[in-house]
């Protein structure tokens, strides 16, 4: 989070610079605290960070539902991003910005085939992704989306060795323009869409993706022996906060 939104913010009264402030002017000035804490992070914003922030009793998610209102049809909208908010340009204008869109990196078939999984499977081990796909996953694979931000290493597995579990980020959800994990396309929209063929056999199935960040009953938290084994700064570095 940026050091705008750590910022502490003012006590209401002094914000408003009056004590007997009517009703409207009070909904106006939560409404710009909202829009200006937004805005001012360079990641989206959850809802318990604004909740911290703003004064007590501050209803966020009326707040959150005024604010997207407002931008609807501005050339910037709120959008939701997993369980937090961030500004994007209007997609209808996405256009503008393409010219100043640097790619930076081509991800390989491969990289691609293994992020669909774990969206789709997680949380999932590199033993469990391998065999869904039926070759080996390199190690390489997995730290090239790691390093993308777009996948994470969620806990161990409590089964023999321990294996990591791998899950998505919010970065992924912002990068594909998803709310949630689960807003992910079923198999009716893939074939839809070409991804898949018209056939497929009776017994494929896509899996229900699962939009819960907690560990499962059967993943273990990192330990610190596992932050110097796995080269992480903390233990929830690898995103069990």
């Amino acid at each position: 989070m940026s050091n705008a939104v750590e910022a502490n913010v003012l006590p209401f009264p002094n914000v408003l610079g009056a004590d007997d402030c009517g009703e409207q002017a009070r909904e106006l000035q939560l409404f710009r605290m909202v829009e200006a804490l937004i805005f001012a992070s360079a990641e989206p914003v959850s809802e318990k960070a604004l909740s911290a922030r703003l004064p007590e009793g501050s209803d966020v998610k009326e707040l959150l539902g005024e604010v997207q209102a407002a931008y609807a049809n501005r050339g910037v909208n709120l959008m939701r991003v997993g369980d937090a908010w961030a500004f994007r340009t209007a997609e209808d204008l996405s256009f503008l910005l393409q010219d100043q869109a640097v790619e930076t990196r081509r991800l390989s078939k491969a990289a691609l085939e293994v992020l669909a999984i774990i969206a789709y499977h997680q949380p999932v081990t590199r033993a469990e992704i391998e065999e869904i796909r039926g070759v080996v996953t390199s190690k390489g694979t997995l730290d090239v989306l790691m390093e993308t931000a777009w996948v994470r290493m969620r806990g161990r597995r409590k089964t023999p060795g321990r294996p990591v579990t791998y899950g998505t980020t919010p970065g992924f959800l912002d990068h594909f323009g998803l709310e949630q994990v689960r807003d992910l396309p079923g198999l009716e929209e893939l074939k839809g869409s070409g991804l898949l063929q018209s056939q497929v056999p009776a017994s494929f199935a896509v899996p229900v993706p699962n939009d819960d960040d907690d560990l499962q009953d059967d993943e273990d938290p990192f330990t610190l022996d596992d932050v110097e084994e796995l080269g992480l700064l903390t233990p929830g570095g690898a995103g069990n906060d």
